[in-house]
């Protein structure tokens, strides 16, 4: 598995495994040591989180699995993220559904997150989303804090545009990490907003959410899916794929920002999958047209 350096003492495997789903997969500690360990055998030792995933349950469920093998944490990266509020029985406090940038909020959330996960440091805290009440000092604040108190060691964002990136790294005394942002066959915005873009120019290493457009690839009947889908199917044939999830990763591995894919299945089949995508190699040709399809129009 190729590693992907983000900083001098901390790189990530260049497929992670996200846990966005896992309450849903029903897993006993045991199963869910189990697929970790499975998927650490594959090289992916980076995980995504946020305090959010399963109404505030994941990272707790996850840190219970870890306390069953010493040693493991170490081994991986854990990554989360924190800023979005709404009202559960799991956060009686949360009033509203709302965006929490405010330095109280991310301190809090971060030390809520070392204890869920049974550790005492993240490797690596993204603001979720963008907050209109975003107060780039408060973040700053916080962000240097958490650092110098050892319980975060890098920090990044997630759906951030390119101004809102750059806007708060100039308020950072360590530069954002990482923006975490949507990417597949079926969103291209990262390719034309200036996001990826961005990322080359700071020398930023993305990471992709929803890869597969969140099953679209497989099961929708709109006319654009049905579109790439073909395209897909035919690059298949071509390369000597199992599925089209391996040309839809392979896809996002050949743009040179380094995309990081995360694969949020709970099915080692399907993380067997993303890691065998790393091995094929798309032409250009194989490339555009997959880009040509999703767009529904010949490029410029």
């Amino acid at each position: 598995m190729e590693r992907i350096k983000i900083k001098d003492d901390l790189d990530f495997s260049r497929i992670i495994h996200g846990y966005w789903r896992l309450m849903e997969w029903k897993l006993s500690s045991n199963e869910l040591i189990n697929l970790i360990e499975e998927a650490y055998d594959l090289g992916i030792t980076t995980v995504d989180h946020a305090d959010i995933y399963g109404n505030f349950c994941c990272e707790e469920k996850f840190g219970e699995a870890l306390s069953l093998k010493k040693g493991l944490r170490e081994k991986l990266q854990i990554v989360t993220k924190c800023g979005i509020k709404f009202p559960s029985e799991n956060r009686p406090e949360n009033k509203s559904h709302c965006y929490d940038t405010s330095k109280e909020h991310i301190i809090k959330s971060a030390e809520r997150s070392l204890k869920n996960f049974n550790t005492d440091y993240l490797d690596a805290l993204l603001i979720h989303r963008v907050d209109a009440l975003l107060n780039p000092e408060e973040v700053a604040e916080a962000f240097h804090k958490l650092k110098k108190e050892g319980k975060v060691r890098y920090f990044g964002v997630s759906n951030f545009l390119p101004s809102q990136f750059n806007m708060l790294n100039s308020y950072l005394d360590n530069e954002l990490i990482t923006n975490q942002v949507e990417i597949s066959p079926l969103c291209l915005n990262a390719f034309e907003d200036g996001t990826l873009d961005l990322m080359l120019e700071k020398r930023v290493k993305p990471m992709a959410w929803s890869p597969l457009a969140g099953g679209k690839l497989f099961n929708s009947l709109d006319e654009r899916a049905l579109r790439v889908k073909k395209a897909l199917n035919k690059i298949k044939e071509e390369v000597g794929a199992r599925d089209i999830d391996e040309v839809a990763y392979a896809w996002l591995l050949m743009h040179p920002s380094k995309i990081m894919p995360i694969v949020g299945s709970g099915k080692i089949e399907r993380i067997k999958s993303a890691v065998q995508a790393t091995e094929i190699l798309l032409t250009r040709d194989q490339w555009f047209e997959i880009y040509v399809a999703s767009r529904g129009i010949d490029i410029p």
